[in-house]
């Protein structure tokens, strides 16, 4: 897809790797950029010819249609938007596990389905679903999230083939350890939010299915590819 003519949606667009895709979309010369957040107030020092700041929360299905009703020039849907509770499957509070589902996995469905029909009429274009190494391997200190973000890339794969007909390309996005607020208290060496922006559009304008944004991604997905018994080993150890 060439990026630099799109219109481009962006969800979780007030901090991390959605502020940093922002940015990068604005040096690459994009027609226009949709910033959503559920936080409006986040998104105050964003706003520009370029930028629009739309309030959302993605588990809200009227702000759902609203959104797509303002933004219907979209050609490239970015989910970036998520969410992560720490602890384990078995005894942490059942809302949070809940709450990661919702978020991940249906927020996204949701956001999938009300703007597929839109990039479709507008001519194709893309959706980007951002998802982590932990959905192909779980992480069992973050038991939920890891089941959410397996759930979404299933999701991926499905809508990959349903929409291969209407002109829209599925990539799916599956970073190591990024240097955000999400993973703060994590000790680990991480890849920072532009770098892993830069690598998500570099894969979509190649048109590179699955992305792997960085050297822990990287080096993770070869081990998944010869073994996934080990790289379940090596998550369940953090």
């Amino acid at each position: 897809m060439n990026v630099e003519h799109a219109t481009v949606f962006v969800t979780g667009a007030n901090r991390g790797i959605g502020q940093a895709l922002i940015a990068e979309l604005q040096q690459r010369g994009v027609r226009r950029i949709y910033a959503a957040s559920r936080q409006p107030q986040a998104l105050a020092g964003m706003t520009s010819e370029l930028v629009v700041p739309i309030t959302l929360d993605i588990t809200n299905r009227q702000q759902v249609q609203a959104a797509v009703a303002r933004a219907s020039d979209t050609t490239m849907l970015i989910n970036n938007a998520g969410a992560l509770a720490f602890g384990s499957l078995l005894d942490s509070p059942l809302e949070l596990i809940v709450r990661d589902m919702d978020t991940n996995y249906y927020g996204t469905l949701h956001m999938v389905r009300a703007f597929a029909p839109v990039i479709a009429q507008n001519g194709g274009g893309a959706i980007v679903n951002l998802l982590t190494m932990a959905s192909l391997a779980s992480a069992p200190a973050i038991g939920g999230y890891s089941a959410s973000k397996a759930a979404a890339y299933s999701l991926t794969q499905a809508i990959r083939a349903n929409l291969r007909g209407k002109g829209i390309a599925v990539h799916g996005v599956y970073p190591g350890a990024v240097d955000t607020e999400m993973i703060a208290a994590m000790q680990m060496p991480k890849t920072s939010p532009a770098q892993v922006a830069q690598a998500i559009l570099e894969g979509v304008a190649n048109g590179v299915e699955d992305i792997y944004p960085d050297g822990m991604a990287q080096q993770l997905v070869q081990l998944w590819r010869q073994d996934p018994n080990q790289l379940a080993a090596q998550l369940a150890a953090l």
